[in-house]
């Protein structure tokens, strides 16, 4: 499958023997050239044949997904902690009920004598202390995994907090090498957590996966800003207005564009700071009060077109891959070339967002046709019976 990332159109959706850059290559060219578009970044897995028909047939740049070294990394130690975690709480609770009946017998016996002597077993309170010794230390145990679980689930937060265009807190433009230095340091704390809890040897190449990806996620940044630049310094702006675009504009679109995947409570403080960055640039005195309404207006859509270049996720694909998976499986025909069509056709056409576009109209900046309306034109209606039906008497 292959999908417009901004507009969520899908360009290609079709069953395949393979995944090779030749089968890519095949499919993937008549759809492209039917659209008259150029690619200039995809974003998607590992798989190496879709890199080699990026690199080779496509000559555009590669940007990994984020989804996919975090998964990588929930895999080599969040899982195995998860394992652990549910060892120490069974080990906690049963150690727990031990004691609780190491407690009872010696308060149901309350100050009579115990017997002492090397031939008895040992008292009542000699019990009961090992049993708190024990109950203790697996209650240690299982504070000190959770405590290991919650740091990775952090770490693990930190990466995708670090992997974006812009600072969410500051609204400032961040560059690859201290991306890359952010997310390298909650690698080393993941790697060291699995190192200290023993895990195997396959959970700390799993790391190694996915550190290998982070040169990729830095030359994303890197190929993202310069295109940014090259798109800006077409626009010939004079300098305060070029800064400006560059430093207050484009990161406040893309903080928008961040608080809208967010819920509204916790996208608030991003819509804020846009705000903040924003107003001022078209208020009296700012960068942009000299231009006009309309000249305001093509300018804060280049902002916002150049704000969507960044793609840190592959989730349009993902999703609508789990989509036909849970309601479109085999038994139901998915495996119909003209089943296909028709669910790619009313995802284009039909399926409208909140703002009531679909995603044709995204992706050609029009509206087009009603896709019933096309349907009615082309469908031959039967003509109406010579002689009415008969009706039924009594």
């Amino acid at each position: 499958m292959g999908s417009e990332p901004v507009s969520n159109f899908i360009i290609l959706e079709q069953l395949a023997l393979a995944r090779d850059q030749t089968t890519w290559n095949a499919l993937m060219a008549p759809a492209l050239a039917a659209l008259n578009c150029r690619v200039i970044q995809s974003t998607s897995d590992e798989a190496p044949g879709l890199l080699a028909y990026v690199a080779h047939h496509l000559g555009a740049h590669h940007s990994p997904d984020i989804f996919h070294v975090q998964h990588e990394l929930v895999k080599a130690v969040s899982g195995p902690l998860a394992t652990k975690q549910r060892a120490a709480i069974k080990a906690a609770t049963a150690a727990q009920q031990r004691l609780d009946q190491a407690q009872g017998p010696l308060q149901g016996a309350g100050d009579e004598p115990q017997p002492q002597g090397p031939a008895h077993y040992p008292t009542q309170a000699a019990r009961l202390e090992q049993a708190e010794r024990e109950a203790q230390a697996a209650r240690q145990e299982l504070e000190r995994i959770s405590a290991q679980r919650e740091q990775v689930a952090q770490s693990l937060h930190a990466i995708g907090h670090a992997y974006h265009f812009v600072d969410l807190q500051r609204g400032v433009r961040r560059n690859g090498q201290l991306i890359a230095a952010d997310i390298q340091a909650q690698i080393d704390t993941v790697r060291t957590v699995a190192q200290h809890e023993g895990l195997s040897q396959t959970c700390l190449e799993r790391i190694e996966k996915a550190e290998r990806v982070l040169p990729k996620m830095q030359a994303t940044i890197e190929f993202v800003s310069g295109y940014v630049r090259q798109q800006v310094h077409q626009l010939d702006l004079a300098q305060p207005a070029s800064y400006a675009m560059h430093a207050h504009l484009i990161p406040s679109f893309y903080l928008e564009r961040v608080a809208r995947t967010r819920t509204v409570s916790a996208g608030e403080p991003l819509r804020q700071l846009a705000e903040r960055l924003c107003t001022p640039l078209f208020a009296p005195g700012g960068a942009f009060a000299e231009l006009s309404l309309t000249q305001q207006s093509q300018l804060k859509q280049q902002a916002k077109t150049l704000a969507e270049v960044f793609q840190r996720s592959s989730s349009n694909v993902e999703g609508r891959n789990g989509y036909l998976s849970l309601r479109n499986h085999q038994l139901r025909g998915l495996d119909h070339p003209r089943k296909r069509a028709c669910l790619t056709a009313v995802h284009n056409f039909f399926l409208t967002r909140a703002d009531g576009t679909t995603a044709a109209e995204r992706f050609f900046g029009q509206k087009p046709r009603s896709m019933f309306a096309a349907l009615l034109a082309s469908v031959e209606i039967p003509p109406a019976p010579l002689s009415p039906p008969r009706q039924a008497i009594g």
